[in-house]
């Protein structure tokens, strides 16, 4: 049995409430691709992410409460590269060599697994290594689903927030797993946005909330004798909420994402998965109580994800450094390579780019 070797991602989840947030969204292609992307946040430390890159065979046991390595063994039937927080055997993020996508969002107050039994011992998975589970022994989500059936979720500590998770295969499906009341439920996410609390099946009755939304200007009208007229352009979406709690989040993403143009390739649908994900980014301090000192990182948005399914290539940037750098699974041998573990940051500070002073030719201005 091996000890835990960090306790802050207990820490961080017990406190979760007041700082994790994470913004999943999904863009389809015109050639048939499927994008899946998200942001995760935690403004109450740096999580340390890093990428994992895991071989076919390689094996791992789940942690159990007590902080201890002896629940499930599984070995991964497909290798995979997963984006990690606080420590490597936590994948929050990753995809497959078979082209499916899993990942972990945060879901406080609301999720409630089974409690863990010893006699359970060797079919329980600790919440923060399921996405690691998915990964390394799935195709597709159906296989998912009927795996699911076999397994016991739990949580290392009774005090931690809970998760719930987002699973999607090249085929465009796409799924919601939440745990509550010690019952798994799996939900069709056809709308492709993901948050965190309340519920997946709240945050799509709330959407009713903004049926008076669309894109583009309001038109002119008439108040009694008076003319009134939009100030700006965008007026359509005046009342979108702009505040970064998950209902709003969600309500927001839902928007931008339907509203965006739909890219020609799946790298267009990459890109502009980005673009709308900047919008989401939470500034270090946003979160922070008046009379309390904010820490010292860069941004509450540790990092962003995306995700083409069909091309096997995950996209990364960081809160220290925003250009976008991929992983092509098509490139690694997972019969061969060794598991790795890798910082996304080989430095961790934004760099300049110096342009070159142009060179004026002579007796010019």
């Amino acid at each position: 049995m091996m000890k835990i070797k960090f306790l802050a991602m207990i820490a961080l989840a017990v406190t979760v409430k007041s700082g994790m947030a994470c913004t999943g969204i999904t863009l389809k292609s015109q050639d048939g691709g499927t994008v899946v992307a998200r942001t995760i946040e935690w403004g109450g430390s740096d999580l340390r992410s890093r990428y994992a890159i895991v071989p076919r065979g390689y094996t791992q046991r789940s942690y159990v409460p007590g902080g201890v390595k002896d629940g499930m063994e599984f070995t991964a039937k497909y290798g995979y590269v997963g984006l990690s927080v606080e420590q490597e055997e936590f994948v929050a993020e990753g995809l497959n060599e078979a082209g499916l996508s899993a990942g972990l969002f945060y879901f406080p107050g609301y999720g409630g697994y089974e409690d863990y039994s010893e006699e359970l011992r060797t079919r329980s998975i600790a919440d923060l290594q399921l996405v690691s589970w998915i990964l390394g022994g799935f195709r597709t989500v159906d296989e998912v689903i009927n795996g699911l059936k076999d397994v016991h979720v739990i949580a290392i500590d009774p005090r931690a927030s809970t998760a719930h998770w987002r699973v999607a295969d090249p085929s465009g499906r796409q799924i919601v797993i939440e745990i509550v009341d010690k019952k798994v439920n799996i939900y069709e996410n056809r709308l492709g946005v993901l948050t965190n609390s309340p519920g997946f099946d709240w945050h799509m009755t709330n959407l009713n909330n903004y049926v008076n939304l669309y894109p583009g200007t309001a038109k002119q009208r008439k108040l009694g004798e008076i003319g009134i007229a939009s100030l700006g352009a965008g007026s359509g979406f005046l009342g979108i909420p702009g505040d970064v709690t998950p209902p709003s989040r969600f309500v927001r993403a839902a928007w931008f994402q339907a509203t965006t143009p739909t890219p020609a390739t799946a790298d267009k649908a990459v890109r502009q998965c980005f673009q709308i994900l900047n919008n989401f980014d939470i500034p270090i301090g946003i979160e922070t109580a008046e009379g309390e000192t904010a820490v010292d990182i860069p941004s509450a948005t540790q990092w962003t994800s995306a995700t083409d399914m069909a091309g096997h290539k995950i996209y990364y940037r960081t809160m220290r450094n925003s250009a976008i750098r991929m992983i092509s699974l098509g490139g690694i041998d997972f019969g061969k390579t060794k598991y790795q573990s890798i910082p996304l940051d080989d430095v961790e500070e934004q760099p300049f780019y110096r342009i070159p002073t142009p060179t004026l030719p002579k007796g010019g201005s």
